[in-house]
């Protein structure tokens, strides 16, 4: 007879880890036995918060993850919990609607990540589950229960409506009338959802890219094919901007007139200013045009991941009332319910990409100027960021502990022209020079992956910092 095995050993067993946006993994990773197991550690672990009687359940468009979510709606029944499953929809879809209901909520994305990976996000039904519960997850040392065969529910539009209201009642009307934009959809589990919404604001959407294989979108380097591609469909068809996401719909990727790729902290930056907000919560990756702007009144670097953003905003909501964070990824977090003009905007703490899109694309039609223009009245600070991949974990803590302690020999190492004037440790190490110029090297959190950003005075200087420093290290590799 067979011993019963608890979640915590099940999740341990499988490898996968937590990151700094929900557990992820390789596909063969996250077996029935394993997504159920997290299903059943997570459920327990807001049992001692929160009654659970539903939680909701979504999913991008990956090959894997549909039996990913039958798994976990299976492993939920067992518990007599039941599950108000909505499909393929945004990330930030259904944690609205999961908050509206007071229920918690699991995601099955991978987000920006191939598709021969996966992963798994979990909310409370207040917002994005907290590091403390990432750890009452993994110590749930629940038993698992028989589990039946994998079964989907019917599935529900509800999240997806809801969602477009958000938007449709905060920008009322058609402000973006005599707009073209162009909607690269790739497999991006909100394609036609935003398509929907563009056209409800007034806009002439023109689909562009639509791929039934998976494509991962990462916003944070976006790929020079993307960038050749973004330029080409703005002079063909005459856009006024174009708008993607990644996979799971919560990180943005807006272009310019030109077809050019905006950086998502600039859009998260432009946007929380033009939303009225006092205080920021942002990683240390993200540009100084924050501060150098002086649209806010308080300003706090954090550690990347969205917990970390989140715990900040909780704080610094203490002290302000309208409080907001974002990502140098784009996605845009907000603490505070806004007001303006009879029309409410609820809080949603967690990474949106409609949000902060949307807000600049009207604030421009409305003023009658050029996404461009927005941006251009920014300081001038402009930043880049790659990655080399195949680049091991250990390697990449190991020379950062080396170089922490000596920035002299990271300066000879990369090639810097400049000499490093400080260093910031609160993720990865960030490298501050004497003319200005910042580079900054973390690894990844779920993947053999090093990043690297940079911000210079100009776009051309900026991309030069990473390709120099990624040539460097990957000599080293």
């Amino acid at each position: 007879m067979s011993s019963i095995r608890s979640t915590t050993a099940i999740i341990h067993d499988s490898g996968i880890a937590f990151g700094t946006s929900g557990a992820r993994g390789l596909v063969e990773q996250f077996t029935d036995e394993v997504c159920a197991a997290f299903t059943v550690a997570f459920i327990t672990a807001m049992r001692d918060s929160f009654p659970v009687e539903r939680i909701a359940l979504g999913m991008d468009r990956r090959p894997s993850s549909p039996a990913m979510a039958a798994a976990c709606t299976s492993a939920a029944h067992t518990l007599g919990v039941e599950v108000d499953d909505y499909g393929v929809l945004p990330t930030p879809a259904l944690a609205l609607r999961a908050m509206a209901d007071d229920v918690p909520c699991i995601m099955i994305t991978g987000s920006h990540i191939p598709f021969d990976r996966n992963g798994i996000k979990f909310y409370r039904p207040d917002g994005e589950i907290t590091k403390a519960d990432e750890t009452a997850i993994l110590n749930a040392e629940a038993a698992m229960p028989q589990l039946p065969p994998p079964i989907r529910c019917e599935v529900s539009e509800a999240a997806n409506k809801a969602y477009s209201q958000r938007f449709t009642a905060w920008f009322p009307g058609e402000p973006l009338k005599g707009w073209r934009v162009g909607l690269y959809q790739h497999s991006a589990a909100g394609r036609d959802l935003s398509a929907h919404i563009l056209s409800e604001l007034g806009a002439d959407v023109v689909v562009l890219g639509r791929s039934e294989a998976f494509v991962p979108v990462d916003t944070e380097a976006v790929s020079e094919e993307d960038q050749d591609q973004g330029r080409a469909w703005a002079n063909q068809h005459q856009l006024q901007a174009l708008f993607s996401t990644d996979g799971d719909g919560d990180r943005p990727l807006l272009g310019d007139e030109t077809g050019t790729w905006q950086r998502g902290d600039i859009v998260g930056l432009l946007c929380a200013r033009a939303l009225g907000i006092e205080a920021l919560a942002v990683p240390v990756s993200c540009n100084t045009a924050i501060e150098a702007c002086g649209a806010f009144q308080q300003v706090e670097r954090t550690r990347i991941g969205s917990p970390y953003v989140l715990d900040s905003m909780a704080k610094l909501s203490e002290r302000f009332a309208r409080v907001a964070g974002f990502e140098a990824n784009g996605g845009f977090l907000l603490g505070s319910r806004l007001e303006s003009e009879g029309r409410q905007l609820a809080a949603l703490p967690t990474r949106d990409a409609l949000l902060p899109a949307l807000t600049l694309m009207v604030m421009a039609a409305q003023r009658g100027v050029s996404l461009s223009r927005l941006i251009a009245d920014l300081p001038a600070r402009y930043t880049a960021s790659d990655r080399l991949k195949g680049f091991a974990t250990e390697t990449s803590h190991a020379l950062l502990s080396e170089w922490q302690a000596s920035p002299e020999l990271m300066q000879q190492t990369l090639g810097l022209q400049s000499r490093i004037s400080s260093v910031n440790s609160i993720d990865g190490l960030r490298a501050t020079l004497e003319n200005g110029d910042i580079v900054h090297l973390r690894p990844s959190g779920n993947a053999p992956e090093l990043r690297c950003y940079s911000e210079s005075a100009s776009q051309a200087e900026a991309s030069a910092l990473v390709k120099l420093s990624l040539a460097a290290l990957n000599k080293l590799n």
